[in-house]
């Protein structure tokens, strides 16, 4: 048995709709700008390819967890996200073989210091002040299934809807995205991708109550609280 200096950190868990058992998070990675309307809304050009950023897996704040303003900015916004979770890996992955990685979806949210990002993006510096946070990636339960949903996505804040999409809008498909990944990094099972955000993404304040939901996929909803 291994012995380690220091107690090692549990594992992050995300729980998979109708199991007892619950699924082990090893990385989170990120999409950006995969909706035309969102790149546009963000000042881009939409004939760039999305691009790849990541959360530390114990960014997750899986259902029941409320998440606090974090601190550093005034300007955190939400973006609501389909989700894909890996049950299966490997490198180089055809696309027409992308979706036999899949172990489920789950609706999430890419929570963004704006202000911090912004100013990152004026200096060419990198995000992750700006993204990879605590609590950053709020997620509902997994469903289990392989097969790419195509229903509408959407986020509330306060019951006003923010978000109101389709994810047959994403400019590059779930297997592509997994191909392009695998192209990258060699996946693994336990990793999550998040496919990018549509348009309507906006500021969240203390006490602010989120919803959002993704079509045959799941919901999810957290409240923002004080630090």
């Amino acid at each position: 048995m291994t012995a380690y200096v220091l107690p090692a950190p549990a594992v992050p868990t995300v729980p998979v709709g109708g199991e007892a058992a619950v699924f082990p998070v090893r990385r989170i990675f990120c999409v950006g700008r995969n909706y035309a309307a969102h790149r546009r809304e963000m000042g881009s050009d939409d004939r760039d390819p999305p691009f790849f950023f990541t959360k530390p897996a114990d960014a997750a704040a899986p259902p029941g967890v409320d998440v606090p303003y974090p601190p550093g900015t005034r300007n955190l916004h939400h973006e609501i996200e389909l989700v894909v979770a890996l049950g299966a890996g490997g490198a180089n992955v055809p696309v027409e073989r992308a979706l036999d990685l899949v172990y489920g979806y789950a609706a999430g949210v890419d929570l963004t210091r704006r202000d911090l990002q912004n100013a990152a993006k004026d200096k060419g510096q990198p995000w992750d002040a700006s993204k990879a946070f605590d609590f950053s990636a709020p997620i509902s339960a997994i469903r289990k299934g392989a097969a790419a949903p195509q229903g509408r996505i959407r986020l509330a804040v306060n019951g006003v809807v923010r978000q109101d999409a389709s994810l047959a809008d994403m400019i590059w498909s779930t297997p592509e995205i997994i191909a392009e990944a695998s192209r990258l990094w060699r996946l693994a099972p336990g990793d999550l991708i998040f496919t990018g955000t549509p348009e309507g993404v906006g500021p969240l304040a203390v006490g602010d109550k989120v919803t959002g939901e993704i079509e045959g996929v799941g919901a999810l909803s957290f409240t923002v609280r004080s630090a």
